[in-house]
Formats: structure tokens, sequence, C-alpha cells
């Protein structure tokens, strides 16, 4: 009973995802039979069956420019270039290349974000100070900063990766402020009275302790290093990113709209995997403790 229920319980993201991923295209196409383009196919979906629909109403969002069927996007994947590469493989070599960047920027503002958090926790005046500097950098556009720091740098794909930091440092640091002081008082009043050390007290008590929300951050995190790579790749005029692929599909979007939004879903695949990476992880290492989201609710 216990295992059935554990596997319902992680089930039910995963099938609450697609359940809305399948509204959301449902809606999609009923916006298109209504008030779309005219539907003429001669073999529909490849079936052989003859289709053809004009929409009784107008909608100026629902053009094959503007909104393109779903099944034209995902038949792009396909798609090949002069060169016999298919749109798949151009986006999956993107991909790699904005994820490394993205990993690079992960790994920095992890560290730099818990860092700061054992610094502030150990040090209250300075926690007091600095806290709202946090949270006020974070309302700053990364699509402003990210030029400065740049174009600023000139360090090409590492300053691709120092936004990527911007983003993901935030919610480490928060996380990891709340974490480190989740312990439990009696085991730091056990600690003290044998003389222990700050480090000894950091390492063996409040570490330990922070792991479920240090997981947290990680999950919101994850996701945002792609996100800063993608903008940071704007300004530095890097070729082999999705960035590039992005404008690449604004500059052709009037010929070719399925590569823009092909882009659009390869860019949000990157997003949800490197999340579902992280939460795999986090699943594995905390497997013998609750989650911080299951407890409170």
């Amino acid at each position: 009973m216990a295992a059935r229920t554990t596997i319902r319980r992680r089930l039910r993201p995963v099938v609450g995802f697609f359940t809305v991923l399948i509204a959301l295209l449902v809606v999609w196409e009923t916006a298109k039979f209504i008030g779309g383009d005219r539907w003429h196919y001669d073999s529909f979906l490849g079936t052989g069956i003859v289709f053809d629909h004009d929409p009784p109403l107008t909608f100026r969002f629902a053009t094959d420019i503007k909104l393109p069927h779903f099944w034209d996007v995902a038949a792009e994947f396909g798609r090949e270039d002069a060169v016999g590469a298919t749109t798949a493989t151009r986006l999956v070599r993107a991909g790699l290349f904005t994820l490394r960047n993205a990993a690079i920027g992960f790994a920095l503002g992890t560290l730099f974000g818990l860092g700061l958090a054992i610094v502030l926790v150990h040090v209250r005046m300075l926690e007091r100070a600095v806290v709202p500097l946090i949270v006020a950098s974070q309302t700053i556009p990364i699509i402003a900063i990210a030029p400065l720091i740049v174009i600023g740098l000139k360090a090409d794909w590492f300053g691709v990766a120092i936004v990527s930091t911007y983003l993901t440092f935030f919610p480490v640091t928060i996380a990891a402020l709340r974490g480190l002081r989740a312990y439990d008082p009696r085991a730091l009043e056990l600690m003290r009275s044998y003389a222990a050390s700050r480090w000894a007290i950091l390492r063996k008590l409040r570490l330990p302790a922070a792991r479920p929300y240090l997981f947290t951050g990680f999950r919101i995190a994850a996701p945002a290093a792609v996100v800063g790579a993608i903008v940071g790749e704007l300004p530095s005029l890097i070729q082999d990113g999705l960035a590039r692929q992005i404008i690449t599909g604004m500059q052709y979007y009037s010929l070719n709209a399925e590569y823009l939004w092909a882009t659009i879903v390869a860019s949000s695949v990157l997003g949800i995997g490197v999340y579902l990476l992280v939460a795999g992880v986090e699943g594995w290492v905390l497997r013998h403790e609750r989650r911080v989201d299951q407890a409170v609710a």
C-alpha cells in the first residue's frame, strides 16, 4: 500500500503536466478552427482523408503565421536544410552549447549563494544590511543588465555564464539562509555543550538540516540558469547557442513561423529537463527524508 501511494504521488505532477499541455493544445487548435486561416488538407496528417474547413470567424492572433498548427511545429523538427541537417539536430547542438554555459552559471551561482548565506548566518548585522540589497538586485531586468556584463567583461561564453550566475545565486541564497537555521535547537545546545567549533556545527548540523531547503532553491535556480544563458547570448553575438536560433527564427518568421516555435519548444524542453534532473538528484539524496514542500503541505 505504501509503495502504491508513493507511485501515485510521483505520477501526480506528471499527469497534471500532460493534462495541462493537452488542454492547451486543444484550446490552441479550437481557436484556429473557429477563427483561424482556412484548413485545407489533401491528406490530413497523412491519413489520406481530404479535409477542407473555412472558419466562421476571424481571429487576428490565430493566423497560420502568428499561431501555426502544433502538428506543423512538430513536423518542423524533422525538416532538413540545404546541407541535410534537420531542425532537431541544429536545436540539439545549440541546446547543448547553451546548457554548458547554464551549467557553469548554475555552479558559480550555487557556490556564491551558499557561501554568502553561510557568512550572513554567522554575521547578523551584515545580514540585515546585505539581504535587502540582494532582493533589490533582482528587481533589475536581466535583459538590461546582460549587455553590461557580457560586453563589459568581453569574456565571450564566460560573460554569458556570469549572467546565468546572476539569476541563480538569489534563490540559492534565500533557500540556504532559511535552511541553515532549520536545525533542531536541542542539537545545537548539545554540540555547544561539547565545545564544538562553528565549523563543526556548520558541517554536522547546519548543512545537513539545510539540504531539503537547498534543493528547493536548486529546483528554482536550474531553469533560471538556462534563461540567463539564453539572455546572455543575445548581446554576445554567440552563434552556437539557442539565442542565435531564436534570432534566426525571428528574422525568417514570415517565411517559416514554425521554426521560431520549434526553437521556443526546444528552449522550454531544456529548462524542464534541468529541473527534472535536479528533482531526480533531490529524490535520490533525500530519499530517506521528507521534502520541504510536502512537509508544509
